[in-house]
């Protein structure tokens, strides 16, 4: 399966009878599955199924769909509302009678509220549903279009982490070759130490000295933490080929790598072995912050 990435966008278009919409849907980085619609009055029944479909093909990603819908075509009418209008006339016909004045224009007739109505024809329901069905058809594609670049995205994501983990194999094999880790030079560096102190003074008692010595050098060991690097190493291009919603477990093993390397760096007592370590810091946190934008 394909890696996908958690951000995406994608518009689609339609018209049914005198409907025209337009979908708009896009996508955010988030913990779950957050789906979020804004959809005109009277349209709220698309939402069920829109939610449904959204939750089959997305495990990840906080997605926002808006649906704007607006009627096409000259289908409004201009009725004259009679009624009002012959009542308009008596009484402007009773007032210029009395007073002398002149009768209403015509303009000034219809400038009066409610003598001219504009009319708004009613859509039947068998014309609404099937601008429901358009409207779902439309958002399928939209919903499409969105995952097809969050995946377009995802190939990309899927490189640079391919990448990371490449130079981490590289500084974990650099971590494994370094001379200040081997026993030999562990044990040298701390009998010159042992050295300098009992000739410093005649207090310390040398076969507990090297029963401490000992001690540290194998707690200075990085062995254990090298083959868990390793190990998650393994387990990384494993997800990586297998795809699909794996950005959960990534994480998880971005956090463990996280623990592994600073281990390592705390146990360090060598300059050479300190600094790969601290290389090793900064790739994974770039590791890390990649994986967050993954599905």
């Amino acid at each position: 399966m394909a890696l996908s990435s958690m951000t995406g966008f994608a518009r689609s278009h339609g018209n049914s009878g005198p409907y025209a919409f337009e979908w708009e849907l896009k996508s955010v980085n988030a913990k779950g599955l957050d789906f979020r619609m804004r959809l005109p009055p009277g349209w709220d029944d698309l939402e069920p199924i829109a939610r449904k479909r959204a939750s089959e093909l997305l495990s990840r990603g906080t997605v926002y769909a808006n649906l704007n819908v607006k009627r096409t075509g000259n289908l409004s009418a201009v009725r004259v509302n009679e009624d009002l209008l012959i009542s308009v006339l008596n009484i402007a016909g009773d007032i210029a009678r009395r007073t002398g004045g002149a009768p209403p224009s015509v303009d000034g007739l219809l400038a009066i509220k409610g003598v001219i109505e504009v009319v708004e024809p009613e859509s039947g329901d068998t014309e609404i549903q099937a601008a429901k069905d358009a409207a779902t058809e439309g958002f399928d594609q939209a919903l499409q279009d969105m995952i097809g670049m969050r995946q377009r995205e995802g190939v990309a994501l899927g490189q640079i982490l391919s990448q990371r983990i490449d130079e981490l194999e590289h500084l974990t094999a650099r971590a494994e070759a370094a001379p200040g880790r081997k026993p030999e030079a562990i044990k040298a560096r701390l009998a010159e130490q042992i050295a300098t102190l009992l000739g410093a003074s005649d207090r310390f008692d040398a076969e507990r000295l090297n029963q401490e010595a000992l001690m540290i050098a194998a707690k200075a060991d990085i062995r254990e933490e090298l083959d868990r690097i390793t190990s998650h190493i393994a387990q990384t291009r494993e997800l990586l080929a297998k795809g699909g919603a794996i950005g959960r477990r990534l994480d998880f093993l971005s956090q463990e790598f996280n623990r592994e390397v600073n281990t390592t760096c705390s146990k360090s007592n060598d300059v050479e072995l300190t600094n790969t370590g601290l290389e090793m810091k900064t790739v994974v946190e770039q590791f890390r912050e990649q994986v967050q934008n993954l599905e």
